[in-house]
């Protein structure tokens, strides 16, 4: 399957029932609507859910200017930074395109990033995508609140599907620690859970 961006607006296109394109630079109509619906939708749909194959990793180091107050330490979010993937009980929190942290002077980052090559992506988060752009274009092209209502459905539709199987893909997180579940559960024993009460 080829995944580019001409082929994804093309894809978007088709859903509409409108003429195809053979650059986004081509002087028409859908190819100027492609090119406002594109990078929108692209960095939307990649912030929505951990997809697994914009996943990255980073090894940050602390800017030299510390925070002003509450925080000792601030890192600078990677540029292609789309979601900042925390994890449980992380004591860090993100304002603006900085991470604040008191601890440590390293920081081990996990983040959705700006995934731009198509050929990375996902087939089925690619047709969500598609789905999502012709959503976007949809008045411009037809003029139509029922086509876009029917679209709303595909949408839905391939998105869960789309989340379904990233989940598959990857182990679920481990919730973070609980005390009240912690005092009150004392082990298993004999094939039995006892509760303290």
């Amino acid at each position: 399957m080829s995944q580019s961006i001409v082929d994804l607006c093309n894809s978007a296109l088709q859903k509409l029932g409108a003429t195809s394109i053979s650059s986004l630079s081509d002087n028409s109509r859908e190819a100027r609507q492609c090119n406002i619906a594109y990078d929108s939708n692209r960095r939307s749909e990649l912030r929505k859910y951990r997809w697994n194959f914009a996943i990255k990793r980073e090894i940050l180091t602390p800017l030299s200017a510390a925070p002003v107050f509450d925080y000792a330490y601030a890192f600078q979010i990677p540029s292609d930074c789309l979601r900042v993937l925390n994890p449980p009980g992380s004591d860090w929190v993100v304002e603006g395109r900085t991470i604040l942290t008191n601890s440590g002077n390293t920081l081990y980052l996990r983040y959705i990033s700006d995934v731009t090559d198509l050929t990375l992506w996902d087939p089925v988060f690619y047709d969500a995508t598609a789905i999502s752009m012709a959503m976007d274009m949809c008045e411009a092209i037809t003029n139509s609140n029922a086509k876009k209502k029917t679209l709303a459905q595909e949408y839905k539709d391939a998105i869960g599907y789309a989340r379904t199987n990233n989940s598959f893909e990857q182990l679920p997180a481990e919730p973070p620690s609980d005390s009240w579940w912690e005092v009150r559960y004392s082990g298993v024993t004999g094939g039995q859970v006892n509760f303290k009460i």
